[in-house]
């Protein structure tokens, strides 16, 4: 089939890599936001999708919205068969649905019909689910809520943060992507309505969400920094300035210290939850890189009775 790819950032990558080197197929242009600002200098970057279409030679549609004239135009005359999409970013409305032949189909990177919406691996770990996966679905303009194609299953191991389990994702995502595009172009595969049982929605996880409330059990604060990392990433307060929270410990043995409380020994930091007590292991004080907790409790000298997540 001749196929137009729509994505944007480094996890749409390798479902990229994987139609490019299909020979059933043939990716003849990319859609992806426009370049948006990057780095200190904010100069204008190209999306990781866009470099790896330029590099293949691909030609690389960049619509400020999929609704305009000229991106219609053009999406009209390349005629594509269908359109496959990974984490693009932007809703298409019905005028480019209609374009394709076989219409636009999503990879997903939940089971559905949960998880959906915008983020669903980091509501898969922050939910503590056992185990979550891909789907392949028709798009359609309800959020997610195609008919589905094919699934894979992953399971999510204890210490997985968002971007290690959306990394695997990704990668074993991109091979079921192309079966899906065998399947359709074949003609054996015909997608199945998603039940209207098990649905749950994972909207954007927020800066405030990714904050840590320290009177959680311990289990649901390792969950939320496992969840929020590497984006938007989990936060405290310490000493009226954000402190990121990278890598946490859990301690089950441990119940000694009040929520927030701190507790320094040589080569540890120990904090209170509402449950038992956490180690910290990896922090990133405001505008500093990041650092083992215990280098950065020797730098700021914890005073006696300091808690984490108090304004001052």
């Amino acid at each position: 089939m001749k196929l137009v790819f729509a994505g944007t950032p480094e996890v749409a990558v390798p479902a990229l890599d994987a139609l490019i080197a299909s020979e059933r197929h043939e990716v003849v242009a990319v859609v992806t936001r426009p370049d948006a600002p990057a780095g200190r200098g904010r100069r204008l970057v190209a999306s990781p999708v866009a470099q790896r279409a330029e590099e293949a030679g691909i030609e690389v549609l960049k619509p400020a919205k999929p609704r305009e004239e000229d991106f219609l135009a053009r999406l009209r005359e390349i005629a594509p068969d269908c359109c496959p999409v990974v984490a693009y970013g932007a809703l298409l409305p019905r005028v480019a649905l209609d374009v394709p032949v076989h219409g636009w189909v999503n990879l997903h990177f939940s089971l559905l019909p949960a998880w959906r919406g915008a983020a669903p691996v980091q509501h898969a770990v922050m939910a503590g689910d056992e185990t979550t996966g891909a789907s392949t679905f028709q798009i359609e303009e309800g959020l997610d809520s195609g008919p589905v194609y094919g699934v894979i299953t992953e399971h999510v191991r204890p210490t997985d943060t968002s971007g290690d389990l959306l990394t695997r994702l990704a990668f074993a995502g991109s091979g079921l992507l192309a079966a899906t595009m065998d399947g359709i172009g074949d003609g054996s595969l015909k997608p199945v309505p998603q039940p209207a049982e098990g649905v749950t929605l994972a909207p954007k996880i927020t800066v405030e969400d990714a904050r840590v409330e320290w009177s959680a059990p311990a289990l649901r604060v390792d969950r939320v920094v496992r969840g929020c990392t590497p984006a938007p990433g989990a936060w405290t307060v310490f000493r009226g300035e954000r402190l990121k929270l990278i890598h946490l410990g859990l301690l089950p043995e441990r119940t000694e210290l009040a929520p927030g409380a701190l507790a320094v020994g040589k080569n540890n930091v120990y904090v209170g939850t509402g449950s038992h007590d956490a180690e910290l292991l990896w922090v990133q004080p405001q505008g500093k890189k990041p650092m083992r907790a215990a280098d950065w409790a020797r730098g700021v000298r914890i005073a006696p009775g300091e808690r984490l997540g108090q304004e001052r």
